[in-house]
């Protein structure tokens, strides 16, 4: 009988769902404010990072900003006060290196407060084929891009989860749901980035902590010039990412709930394909929308975004 009942269960339950995320297709979920929240950036000292303690900024949250570059660093905390008139707290951490993460996050529980929404954006890329990739950096892409999250939510974290109030934001990749030829450790780093985030929502929610939400932000390449000189077949389909753009689609994802983001939209058709085609067409399909070729004439800047 119990067999039945919660199968009855499920299935009234999954027409519900079924409906409502319809319905939120057409009515979107009401904006939370984040006015007053404080919020801990990682690489907020160019690109991307920057771009979001702004956007922070303006909606009234209070800014923790840090950065292994303490000069960029200090510019976006400038750049907060001419702009808003409120005052950044910045901080010179390398979130690869776990002791540091765990003084500095020390830090700024005394001399800040404990941070709500914490934003690890922080990410590094080599831009190489394996086999010419060296394994120092390889390593380093690890680190900053995956290890960073487990030092960065232990030591922040634990305060969320005592309050029942907080928010975790992964800035992963479209890299991180997909094998892209030319970024095998960034990918590997990205997979394991959004694996983990996923896992820590999913231990959230089996310990009935449902007042720290978990957004997961999957972006196709972002013109902040880490990924400059990529390319991409299909710029109307997969376009290289306008950073303002990206920026405000990150907020709306926090500032209504949103556990998963791709940007732009097609990524979402893109990996559903991905995952029903045989391997074959898949392959013969990938190559077609350039999929092979987008790291042919890579730059990039090899620094924190």
């Amino acid at each position: 009988m119990n067999f039945l009942l919660e199968t009855l269960k499920v299935l009234v339950l999954s027409l519900w769902l079924s409906l409502e995320a319809l319905w939120r297709v057409f009515v979107p979920a009401r904006r939370k404010s984040v006015a007053g929240e404080t919020v801990l950036l990682s690489g907020a000292g160019s690109g991307l990072g920057r771009l979001m303690a702004l956007e922070f900024a303006r909606f009234g949250a209070k800014l923790v900003l840090w950065d292994v570059d303490e000069e960029g660093n200090r510019e976006t905390a400038r750049l907060i006060k001419e702009t808003h008139g409120t005052r950044a707290h910045t901080y010179t951490c390398d979130c690869s290196k776990r002791e540091e993460v765990y003084k500095v996050a020390d830090q700024v529980k005394r001399e800040v407060g404990d941070v709500t929404i914490l934003v690890n954006n922080a990410g590094i890329v080599t831009g190489k084929k394996f086999l010419q990739s060296p394994d120092s950096l390889m390593q380093k892409t690890m680190e900053v891009n995956s290890m960073a999250h487990f030092w960065m939510y232990k030591a922040f974290l634990p305060a969320m989860i005592a309050g029942n109030h907080g928010h975790l934001v992964s800035i992963a990749s479209c890299a991180g749901l997909m094998g892209v030829s030319g970024l095998a450790d960034y990918c590997a780093s990205k997979f394991a980035a959004v694996g983990f985030a996923e896992s820590v929502g999913l231990e959230l929610v089996a310990a009935g902590c449902d007042g720290v939400k978990t957004t997961i932000v999957c972006p196709f390449f972002i013109n902040t010039g880490m990924f400059e000189g990529a390319y991409t077949k299909w710029p109307r389909l997969m376009p290289i990412l306008d950073p303002e753009y990206a920026c405000r689609k990150i907020m709306d994802a926090v500032q209504r709930d949103q556990v998963y983001l791709c940007i732009p939209r097609s990524m979402y058709f893109i990996l559903a394909v991905k995952h029903i085609m045989p391997v074959k067409l898949g392959m013969l399909l990938g190559e077609y929308l350039g999929a092979l070729d987008l790291m042919a004439t890579f730059k990039g800047r090899h620094k924190s975004d």
